[in-house]
């Protein structure tokens, strides 16, 4: 089963709005869809110029959909890149309040 379309847009149209225009130069907050999850990730611009002209892309936090309940779950990533279920915030239907989690980031698990 798809993720939810307008779950999805939600999401793109938040990650779009969390750079000002003014720095979308230098970084942008993008979302990767997977069949079952969305990646929120931050985008840099190189930096360096032995590095390539590619921007770089690190992850910042994942929404899983689990189809049979139509819940959203937040995921936080370590340091080894690998997720593991936020557990301040329950699975919810509302995509939305995770977003806004990830956006208070009350932990600064998220954005540092």
């Amino acid at each position: 089963m798809a993720l939810p379309d307008l779950d999805v847009a939600r999401v793109q149209r938040w990650c779009a709005a969390r750079v000002p225009d003014h720095a979308l130069h230098q970084v942008r907050v993008e979302c990767v869809v997977a069949p079952t999850h969305l990646t929120v990730i931050e985008r840099r611009a190189p930096w360096r110029e032995d590095y390539g002209p590619e921007w770089s892309s690190f992850p910042i936090a994942r929404l899983r959909y689990t189809a049979v309940r139509k819940t959203w779950a937040l995921y936080w990533r370590d340091r080894n890149l690998r997720f593991h279920l936020y557990d301040r915030v329950a699975a919810t239907p509302s995509v939305a309040e995770l977003l806004e989690e990830i956006g208070r980031d009350p932990t600064g698990i998220f954005w540092g």
